[in-house]
């Protein structure tokens, strides 16, 4: 069931309270930046002043254990382990796991998914950047298998799936159908034919799911949120094209 976080209206939405675990996404209120990217924009790469995403993420990263390790994402599914990481500049990968406590693993977005992961104990955690090529491409199951190499005796997992693109506005050309429907034709329930044999709509965060049970989490909760259609709270890339972004941050607790 999807859970509508009402701190949104202060700068953050998360979901259900997960034992050992932290976890939110940052929401476009309450930052420095002007313009497209008003106001709390924390991607570096968009145009923005440069000055004015360092001073997003100082605010941000206040009463946080430690500080973000930003990935430098591009729509894989390659996976970092955070624990080996040596903190030179910007990895590149699309995911990120961790077993020790207070280490923040975080993702942007602007209408792709962000997925956070944990085993039900608390012990090992997972953030994923999950768009369409993404999720095809399996990000989300090379996140799995990360955090059980990492944590072999974790007894189940849960996920939640935070704000992203909504069916309603989410459409695709007959390439993504095929990308998800070519290996698994279960997934064409998540399309919604528009134009017959060239455009549907597509539900991501239910291919999110869908693609989350598969691999064997047991518990998947999606936010409910849309960010095209919620233009308050959140930048959408589909919806303005020059925007910013937000990110969704987690944490084991110690």
């Amino acid at each position: 069931m999807a859970q509508m976080n009402q701190g949104a209206a202060c700068g953050r939405v998360s979901g259900l309270a997960w034992s050992g675990v932290r976890y939110f996404t940052t929401t476009r209120c309450g930052g420095a930046s002007a313009g497209p990217f008003n106001s709390f924009n924390l991607g570096g790469h968009t145009g923005d002043d440069p000055a004015c995403v360092e001073r997003n993420r100082r605010d941000l990263a206040q009463g946080l254990p430690d500080e973000p390790i930003w990935l430098a994402q591009v729509h894989g599914s390659a996976v970092l382990d955070a624990d080996a990481w040596q903190g030179r500049g910007a990895p590149q990968a699309d995911a990120a796991v961790t077993t020790r406590a207070g280490r923040v693993l975080a993702i942007m977005t602007a209408d792709c998914l962000p997925v956070v992961l944990a085993d039900t104990g608390g012990r090992v955690l997972g953030v994923a950047h999950a768009g369409w090529r993404g999720l095809a491409g399996g990000v989300l199951e090379s996140t799995l298998d990360r955090m059980r190499l990492a944590c072999p005796d974790a007894s189940g997992f849960r996920a939640w799936v935070g704000p992203g693109i909504g069916q309603r506005h989410f459409e695709v050309g007959a390439d993504v159908l095929a990308a998800f429907a070519g290996r698994d034709a279960d997934t064409r329930l998540f399309f919604a034919e528009k134009t017959p044999g060239e455009k549907w709509l597509a539900d991501l965060a239910s291919l999110a799911r869908h693609r989350l049970c598969r691999a064997g989490v047991g518990d998947v909760e999606l936010s409910g949120y849309c960010t095209y259609g919620r233009p308050d709270l959140f930048y959408s890339y589909r919806r303005a094209g020059r925007t910013g972004r937000m990110a969704t941050l987690a944490w084991l607790a110690a």
